[in-house]
């Protein structure tokens, strides 16, 4: 009767062994490292599976094999987009057999993002991840030069000169998304623009006039609000236009939350959507298809790019390089554009 060899047994030696090359070779696949070809890989990856090993962890930290610990700081606890982030980058790292920390900070303000990425790395995360607007705050203050950590942006609106993006080009969506309610028909449309630390709402704000233009429209400065990115401050910059004399039939959301607040605002105002009004969001949260009428809206890969930023600062880590990522984005036309 056999006993089958539990996979905490097998060793790293017993892997090569099976693939028929050395340890440090396996030690490469498992890491990332180094130069293995494709057949060599996919050997090693075979005899991985066969033998049911499984990395030591904490071995890898003391040798120092790899990075293992990964931070991330964010804001807006709770909100879809966030989770959507914290979910992508957690699954990164554990697919990598990294260590994750996420820590949440509400002050925006450089001070407290230095304190934040300091708290970090005195856990023992050797890289970070931002989202904005800490990547603004912290780009050219020389804090990772000095720590010896690499850092990555996630959903930022411009590349950094400092510190790796992963993003989409803002500026092409918000004027896809204008052009699109603006061939419904829509000639008077208002605009709630995001908080200007957020390189993202400069890009999204230059887009919709770049969308009013291509269409024809002149730009009205009283249809455009900013306002932050929550629901609750969506509904307020929402009801500011929905009261003007002339009050617009279309009004385009910098973020799924915004949009959320405002088409409670609208309801509650007795507006039926998209008759009395068209409203879209932006990014595809969970939220943007619950509810009534689902959002058009302008998705990124949020997900996707939280997994790219992690192997960015791996990158970054080895080769000191900053690396600027451009994903695609997609316009998703749903029931809350109405037709003029």
């Amino acid at each position: 009767m056999s006993i089958a060899k539990r996979p905490e047994g097998v060793t790293i030696r017993a892997v090569g062994e099976r693939a028929g090359v050395s340890a440090m070779t396996v030690s490469n696949v498992v890491n990332g490292a180094g130069k293995v070809g494709p057949a060599t890989r996919a050997a090693v990856l075979a005899a991985i599976e066969e033998l049911g090993y499984r990395p030591n962890i904490a071995a890898r930290r003391l040798a120092k094999a790899r990075v293992t610990t990964l931070g991330l700081i964010y804001s807006d606890r709770g909100t879809p987009f966030i989770d959507s982030i914290l979910l992508g980058a957690l699954r990164a790292t554990n697919a990598r057999g990294l260590q994750f920390i996420a820590q949440a900070e509400e002050r925006l303000t450089r001070d407290a993002a230095e304190a934040a990425v300091r708290a970090l790395v005195q856990s023992g995360a050797s890289a970070v991840l931002l989202v904005p607007p800490f990547a603004e705050l912290l780009s050219g203050s020389g804090l990772f030069a000095e720590l010896g950590v690499a850092a990555a942006a996630i959903a930022t609106g411009q590349p950094m000169a400092d510190i790796s993006t992963v993003r989409i080009d803002n500026r092409a969506a918000m004027a896809a998304v204008t052009a699109h309610v603006a061939q419904a028909g829509h000639r008077r449309i208002g605009f709630l623009a995001g908080p200007e630390s957020f390189s993202v709402a400069a890009e999204r704000l230059a887009g919709f006039r770049d969308g009013l233009a291509a269409s024809g429209i002149a730009d009205d400065p009283a249809l455009i609000v900013r306002c932050g990115f929550d629901p609750l401050s969506g509904a307020e910059a929402g009801r500011t236009l929905l009261a003007l004399e002339n009050r617009p039939s279309a009004i385009l959301c910098s973020s799924d939350d915004m949009a959320a607040g405002l088409i409670g605002a609208a309801q509650r105002m007795g507006l039926s959507l998209p008759g009395d009004l068209t409203v879209t969001g932006f990014d595809d949260t969970a939220i943007a298809a619950r509810l009534w009428p689902p959002l058009t809206v302008i998705r990124q890969p949020v997900g996707d790019m939280a997994f790219q930023a992690v192997e960015q600062v791996l990158a970054a880590l080895r080769s000191r390089v900053v690396e600027d990522r451009v994903l695609d984005f997609e316009l998703v036309m749903r029931e809350s554009v109405g037709r003029r």
